[in-house]
């Protein structure tokens, strides 16, 4: 193994590469570095590091030279777009960016080549954001592991045998050992949050309708969010003001306002009530992950005004429950074309997944199970009549290998995927490790739209903890 470090420039890249979203854009504007040093940084980490992680399907190196390039001469005249103008960044591989391919990680999709950027895609860009590439993902986002892909399984940077989680696997460690400054994820049932907590680091899955969903693959139109996947709760907060907001094309946003989410985190949480959610989500809890999450409720009762417990409807993706009716017809009617012609073309779990989901589910069942849906979306707004903020581990047990990425049951879902069917912002944070060196996360979620609350608890509890500081050691081939 040869360290990356060899010689005083690389030794600068590598500095480069290990700073903040936040620390990065302030050395843009004081001029301490530039978009294309921080760029070349970031391309230097992914061609030592790629190869053990595989978490970019894609890497758009000249497009993003030039792109910084072009970043460069515009701070040079003093035009400053914001605190992304020059940073770069990575996008799964499911959402779309005109004239370079988008594949969901499917050989399906593996020469697809779309005309125009996702919404999102366009605003990260308006804000003068470089695109590396696009990550690895479980395919067609239907799981969680990250190991189901056509071009071969996602690695955890913690430990490489072991998945990162996903769907958004790739994203997640490219951002945890530093090959990007932040990176887009979508969440259907977790998959923003698990690989974030698997990563150790944060995962932020915003209210649903809060960023457009267009120009996105679906799994699940009534589920899927997308949201930042950062190396701290600042960067998230940064990336979520620039993606954030109403989208007139994209029936499923919401006409509302969007604060600054940075400012908003300045605001002390000594007023916030917090209530934790005890069943079913500390069931079965790996013993090191409970000592771990009451450690952090603990210092949390500290910075708030308190802690008291609720209890919640159960919805998720359980044996019977009606919304996995609701995920399963929906994935069956975007793929229901392709899979009919060209099945040899989906890896075979996810083609089975895809039929046997959706086999047997009637019209009725979709359409009650969407109603119920939108009733539990309006009467969870009544749990935060007294409470402000709920509290929940990420993940009830460690990551598994590789191997065992491959079965539906490998990465449960039951903490992560109720809140995707309440629509609720929730953010996974950093809150310990496993005696193996295996990261441990913790949920923090709010009321619809309350994205500045989960935001500042999420920072002030990061201030306290050193949690965030620890990243991954690799070392090249």
């Amino acid at each position: 193994m040869a360290s990356l470090a060899a010689n005083p420039a690389s030794g600068r890249l590598q500095e480069l590469a290990d700073v903040t979203l936040k620390k990065a854009s302030e050395m843009l504007r004081s001029k301490a570095t530039s978009p294309v040093e921080l760029t070349q940084a970031c391309l230097k980490r992914i061609a030592n590091y790629n190869s053990l992680l595989n978490a970019f399907v894609t890497v758009t190196e000249e497009q993003a030279l030039v792109a910084a390039r072009e970043a460069e001469a515009e701070q040079r005249r003093g035009r400053w777009r914001g605190p992304l103008h020059g940073i770069p960044i990575a996008l799964k591989d499911n959402i779309d960016t005109a004239a370079i391919r988008t594949t969901a990680a499917s050989e399906l999709f593996r020469d697809r080549i779309p005309s125009e950027d996702a919404e999102v895609v366009r605003r990260l860009k308006n804000a003068g954001a470089i695109l590396l590439g696009k990550t690895n993902l479980h395919e067609f986002a239907y799981g969680g592991s990250s190991s189901i892909t056509y071009f071969g399984p996602v690695h955890n940077p913690w430990a490489l045998d072991r998945i990162p989680g996903g769907s958004s696997g790739g994203s997640a460690a490219a951002t945890a050992t530093g090959l990007c400054f932040g990176s887009l994820g979508t969440d259907t049932a977790g998959s923003i949050r698990i690989p974030a907590c698997y990563c150790g680091i944060v995962g932020f899955k915003p209210t649903y309708g809060r960023v457009s969903n267009r120009g996105v693959i679906p799994l699940s139109w009534t589920l899927d969010h997308v949201g930042p996947i950062c190396r701290t709760v600042e960067d998230a907060a940064l990336m979520l003001g620039v993606i954030a907001g109403y989208d007139e094309q994209d029936t499923t946003t919401m006409n509302v306002p969007v604060p600054d989410y940075s400012r908003d985190l300045r605001t002390h949480p000594s007023k916030l009530r917090l209530a934790i959610v005890r069943t079913p989500y500390f069931d079965d809890l790996d013993p090191e992950i409970a000592k771990a999450v009451e450690t952090a409720i603990g210092v949390l009762s500290r910075l708030t005004a308190g802690v008291s417990e609720v209890t919640l409807p159960l919805a998720g993706f359980l044996p019977g429950d009606p919304f996995s009716n609701l995920r399963a017809i929906e994935a069956y009617a975007y793929h229901a074309e392709w899979i009919t012609k060209s099945p040899e073309k989906y890896q075979r779990v996810t083609r089975d997944r895809i039929i046997q989901l959706s086999a047997g589910v009637q019209a009725a069942d979709y359409v009650q199970a969407r109603r119920q849906l939108d009733r539990l979306r309006r009467e969870i707004k009544n749990t935060f009549s007294n409470v402000d903020l709920l509290i929940t581990p990420t993940m009830p047990r460690r990551p598994v290998p590789i191997e065992e990425g491959a079965t539906f049951e490998a990465v449960p879902t039951r903490n992560t995927a109720p809140f995707d069917v309440f629509g609720l912002p929730t953010i996974s944070v950093p809150c310990g490790f496993m005696s193996a060196g295996l990261p441990i996360g913790l949920q923090i979620i709010g009321a619809p739209f309350a994205e500045s609350r989960v935001l500042a608890l999420a920072h002030a509890y990061e201030q306290v903890t050193e949690w965030h500081n620890r990243h991954p050691k690799l070392n090249t081939v």
